[in-house]
């Protein structure tokens, strides 16, 4: 039995919010290192002031003269910045010829000239530079942009001290701030909904198992239902309902085979009562009476063999050879033969024929088809025996049976009308059990005259005989 604290680890619910979870964790960890990366390479600062450059460049004003004289009302909030900070941050404005039109406080000491040999000069392109100026690191972006025709150039440049402060004390915080908020809403809010879906997707599932506890031997007709089922559930469903059918239809066949080998049993052992009964003193009736404990013998060994054949657990499968076990078979039935005047032959056409079988099954199986051949046989005919590599055919010259007999053959207690005996009618029931449980194809064919029992194997076990026969050492 397992215990409480195992069936809640095993549990499919259990296991997909642990695996939310950790998804969740790994996504929180993945933004925050993104976070430090882009800090460390000042990322967030590079794309700050190229905005800061596209949006003070749509916003430039111009004279009567077509000359940049200012900015719109909207970045006079930001005049402070630049007027109390000017050795912190500036802008300028270019024409195309990089000559300079427009300053903020700063003036032009704040900046290196434009297109100086230096690798970080400021260059009239679209783009981030860094330059210094008295020991200190500035970084700039500039901005392209036409007004009335003409190209011009706006630059806008802050200090690396400057944007630290501005990263450090401003953004980060609330970079900070929104992780966390981001992380509790992930985990929390996320969680409860994820609970909540899982609580709804695996209501169907409860429904299943509570109507699969509720099947018995009194109820295998019912099935689960699928309609509702996730889809990755389904299969699984389906497969239960197709084992379902089969212990539905060994059941019925068990019931069936119960009540016919009852009632099979129950006419001899009425005979035998009546014939008690009604025997007079000093008659003797020990033959009629020898043949009805006889009958009955019988009866109850064929069910005894079809009860052990229809178990797979029974077999002990080896390589065997074919033609051995069919001159056994032969040789058992040999005297039955004889009494009935049918000659029995076997034929090969290849020679040493081995396949993967049971021996006593098999034994069995040809025991039971060359007697009912026998028994169907008439006097001065033979029971012929063909193997070949693939197949098995046992071949009588009697009167054979209708084409609608054909699929009756293999059922249990189904006898032929022309058999010299009163069997049980379980022989070829047992055949096709043994049949059944190598893999094996049985079939029953019209000779005219006579019938033909045919036994085959599948072309992946022939293929296999064939190779293990190939590989062995000769002789």
């Amino acid at each position: 039995m397992h215990s409480a604290k195992t069936i809640r680890l095993s549990s499919l619910g259990l296991k997909v919010l642990v695996a939310y979870v950790v998804g969740a964790l790994f996504s929180i960890a993945l933004a925050v290192a993104a976070v430090v990366w882009i800090v460390q390479n000042d990322v967030l600062a590079g794309l700050e002031l190229a905005e800061r450059a596209e949006s003070l460049a749509g916003k430039v004003k111009f004279d009567e003269n077509g000359n940049p004289s200012g900015f719109d009302a909207s970045e006079a909030d930001l005049d402070w910045l630049y007027d109390s900070l000017p050795l912190e941050t500036a802008y300028r404005v270019l024409d195309a010829a990089g000559k300079v039109a427009l300053y903020s406080k700063a003036g032009e000491a704040f900046w290196p000239p434009v297109g100086s040999s230096t690798d970080s000069s400021p260059r009239l392109a679209r783009g981030g530079f860094v330059f210094e100026r008295n020991g200190v690191t500035l970084h700039g972006a500039t901005e392209p942009f036409v007004h009335q025709g003409r190209q011009w150039y706006l630059q806008h440049a802050a200090s690396a001290r400057l944007m630290h402060l501005i990263q450090h004390k401003f953004a980060l915080p609330f970079m900070g701030a929104g992780i966390g908020l981001f992380s509790a809403v992930l985990i929390i809010v996320f969680g409860l909904f994820a609970y909540l879906t899982l609580g709804y997707a695996l209501k169907p599932l409860r429904r299943i198992s509570e109507s699969a506890a509720a099947i018995s031997p009194r109820s295998l007709h019912a099935r689960l239902e699928t309609e509702a089922v996730p889809l990755e559930i389904s299969p699984l469903v389906d497969s239960f309902n197709r084992a379902l059918e089969r212990l539905e239809r060994g059941y019925r066949l068990q019931q069936e085979f119960l009540a016919t080998a009852a009632h099979e049993l129950k006419t001899p052992l009425a005979l035998i009562r009546a014939q008690i009964e009604l025997r007079e003193d000093g008659e003797n009736d020990r033959d009629a009476l020898l043949s009805d404990i006889e009958y009955m013998t019988r009866q109850v060994q064929q069910l005894l063999l079809l009860a052990e054949a229809s178990e797979a657990h029974n077999y002990d499968f080896t390589r065997v050879r074919v033609r051995e076990i069919t001159d056994e078979a032969v040789s058992y039935l040999r005297r039955m033969a004889e009494s009935a005047d049918v000659r029995l032959t076997v034929s090969a056409s290849v020679g040493d024929v081995t396949w993967r079988a049971d021996h006593g099954a098999l034994f069995t199986l040809l025991k039971n088809l060359l007697e009912n051949a026998i028994q169907h046989a008439p006097a001065k005919t033979a029971v012929i025996v063909e193997i070949q590599g693939d197949a098995l055919s046992v071949r009588d010259f009697g009167p054979g049976i209708d084409f609608a007999q054909l699929p009756l053959m293999f059922e249990r207690f189904w006898r032929g009308a022309h058999r010299r005996d009163h069997g049980a009618g379980l022989g070829l029931a047992i055949c096709q059990e043994i049949v059944l449980a190598h893999g094996w194809t049985l079939s029953a064919h019209r000779a005219d005259p006579g019938l033909r029992l045919c036994l085959s194997l599948p072309a992946t076990e022939l293929s296999s005989d064939l190779h293990e026969h190939s590989s062995m050492p000769s002789r």
